[in-house]
């Protein structure tokens, strides 16, 4: 049996059914030669788990789980060619879940913006990056990483418009920006060459020396402010995470689907192009994570019931 052409028509049968499979693609290319340089002819249990837990830097026990439902849908279809072929079972190890999002209101995430832009710190300019960087990330859906490695020349603020480069699974997007937002960055903008008296900087989120924000500093100055703010830690709700800045920007767009009688369903991929999706299926999870989200789809169902009856 040929590994590589099995591949082939497996990944053709799957996508002519709608699945994408980007991801699962490549790391079924991966293991067919995992497969090829240990000269094994046919899956195994223990070699499929090899391949899941050792040919990655990652020791999370959810990842593995993962790649292995990977391979046992392709050892599912390989089955009915070569009885030789072992499916792993299900549940060997923990399955990977997302952290539960912390659900920000409209008015928390303002209070978290105000209050960055009065911060109180030895670098007198971090509080109007802080406060710009938290407040674009709510309202386009930005990973942290992309509005970090975001430079001057990404930005376009005549056109309002901004590309975003070197995203996830290497990926470059447009992401449009409302009037309110553009001022916003204008203003950030004379800010810097104010304060800073540089002509040009080459990242757009700066500290006083004009040098990209760090990480781990936005991420103590997140977790103080919503300290400062009562919103840490509150009991019965998950730990905030600047992530949850991303999930407010899509639960946001969503409910507001919702309420304006828009077809969801038809506007979802517009919604995983502009978050940089690559499976639909991912954007769907923002509804299922959300009670108020799974209320307003269960009312618009029932809505279409009552009206076909």
């Amino acid at each position: 049996m040929n590994l590589q052409q099995s591949l082939t028509d497996y990944l053709s049968l799957r996508r002519s059914l709608g699945f994408k499979l980007h991801s699962d693609g490549i790391a079924l290319v991966s293991f067919v030669a995992f497969m090829e340089k240990n000269r094994v002819e046919y899956i195994t249990t223990e070699l499929a788990i090899c391949w899941a837990t050792k040919m990655t830097s990652s020791s999370n026990t959810g990842y593995w789980g993962s790649r292995l439902c990977i391979v046992r849908g392709f050892a599912n279809y390989l089955r009915s060619f070569d009885s030789r072929t072992e499916i792993p079972p299900a549940g060997l190890f923990r399955s990977g879940q997302r952290p539960t999002p912390y659900l920000f209101t409209d008015i928390e995430l303002r209070r978290l913006v105000i209050a960055a832009g009065q911060l109180h710190n030895t670098d007198p300019f971090l509080k109007l990056s802080l406060s710009c960087l938290f407040g674009l990330l709510s309202v386009t859906g930005l990973r942290i990483g992309e509005a970090l490695n975001l430079i001057e020349d990404n930005i376009d603020l005549e056109s309002g418009l901004l590309t975003i480069t070197g995203a996830k699974f290497g990926k470059t997007r447009l992401i449009p920006i409302h009037a309110t937002t553009q001022e916003i960055l204008i203003q950030y903008q004379n800010a810097r060459q104010e304060q800073l008296g540089r002509p040009s900087m080459d990242y757009w989120f700066i500290n006083q020396c004009g040098k990209r924000l760090g990480y781990d500093c936005i991420r103590y100055h997140f977790h103080k402010l919503l300290k400062q703010l009562k919103i840490y830690d509150k009991a019965g709700h998950p730990r905030p995470r600047l992530h949850d800045l991303r999930h407010y920007f899509a639960v946001s767009t969503l409910t507001r689907w919702y309420h304006q009688g828009v077809n969801v369903d038809s506007q979802l991929p517009v919604l995983s192009a502009f978050l940089g999706h690559v499976e639909t299926r991912d954007t769907y999870w923002y509804i299922s994570a959300c009670p108020n989200l799974m209320n307003a789809a269960k009312a618009r169902l029932e809505e279409h019931w009552e009206a076909n009856r």
